[in-house]
């Protein structure tokens, strides 16, 4: 069996994938090979993986609930993306890592139908995003960054026309925001304007619309800034219920320790490029996830270059 480095040509069997992540520093290396369709059981917490022998990483058998081949994106002579080759498994909590400017919401952007690529596939749960978008939308809910909301409705009221726009009968609509309302903490201001929530609260009745329709994947941008530590620790809760049932998340992120504390699985971007995914305990290896990502995207000493002035004796010029 032949590995196929990122940016090869890579052959599919369907419906199964084994992929390897490398070592710390080198490119991921991802093999393709025909699987039994033997079901697979608690894919979320990555019991799948196995041991290969005389091997220095660990493979994982999974369902792709994410794929891109190719993905690439250019904003006039800049690249933003160039040829993201991304994997996500199903029932995963996966997190999307990088610098600021590395790519991430350009691609996430993509990947959910709200910007065209110039070249590349997509496929969510096997749909392809850009030749079947109503089946894809249908399957999908997306928290992006920078939400606007319809500020003049009530956080209730927010939730049923969401649910009007989704098809969902009133009732059940009734029903569900009724849930949404309670377990994200917001029956007290859900008659209040959207207008006037705090960015807590946008981030949580923005996540309970996303929510709604009970989507197989989830797609969060950032969803984390700017939110109080009371405010995540209930979104954190909502998240991680929803993986437990199988489903799949999906959140961009530049803060290490908080990808490192919920996610299982993460794709490292730098400079429009994945440089390294796979199980979070194998992109990180020894190292913490802040120690692996610093070396990845190259970026360790930086600090410590010039700048022999600063906090030295004298006085302020």
């Amino acid at each position: 069996m032949t590995p196929v480095r990122d940016g090869g040509v890579e052959c599919r069997s369907e419906p199964f994938r084994l992929i390897r992540a490398s070592k710390l520093g080198t490119p991921p290396i991802r093999e393709t090979v025909a699987l039994t369709e033997e079901p697979l059981h608690d894919l979320g917490s990555l019991t799948g993986a196995k041991a290969v022998q005389g091997a220095e990483w660990q493979s994982v058998v999974m369902v792709e609930a994410v794929r891109t081949q190719g993905l690439f994106k250019r904003f006039g002579q800049q690249v933003a993306v160039g040829g993201v080759d991304l994997v996500v498994p199903r029932g995963s909590f996966a997190g999307l890592v990088g610098p600021n400017g590395a790519g991430k919401t350009t691609t996430l952007s993509m990947i959910t139908g709200l910007l065209r690529p110039d070249g590349g596939m997509i496929e969510i749960d096997g749909h392809n995003v850009w030749t079947d978008p109503v089946n894809v939308k249908a399957h999908i809910g997306v928290l992006p960054e920078g939400l606007r909301l319809f500020e003049r409705l009530s956080g209730r009221e927010l939730l049923l026309y969401s649910g009007r726009l989704r098809g969902i009968p009133l009732d059940e609509t009734g029903q569900r925001a009724d849930e949404l309302l309670r377990v994200m903490d917001l029956v007290e201001s859900q008659d209040k304007l959207v207008i006037d929530y705090s960015t807590g609260m946008r981030k949580k009745i923005g996540l309970a619309a996303a929510l709604l329709h009970n989507p197989g994947v989830l797609f969060l941008d950032e969803p984390f800034e700017g939110v109080d530590p009371v405010s995540a620790n209930t979104l954190t809760d909502v998240l991680r219920r929803y993986t437990e049932s199988g489903s799949t998340v999906i959140f961009s992120s530049h803060v290490m320790d908080l990808v490192e504390r919920l996610c299982d699985w993460v794709s490292v971007m730098s400079r429009g490029h994945i440089v390294a995914q796979g199980p979070l305990s194998e992109v990180r290896g020894e190292q913490t996830l802040n120690e692996a990502f610093l070396d990845l995207v190259g970026a360790r000493g930086n600090g410590d270059e010039g700048l022999s002035w600063l906090g030295s004796a004298g006085t302020p010029r």
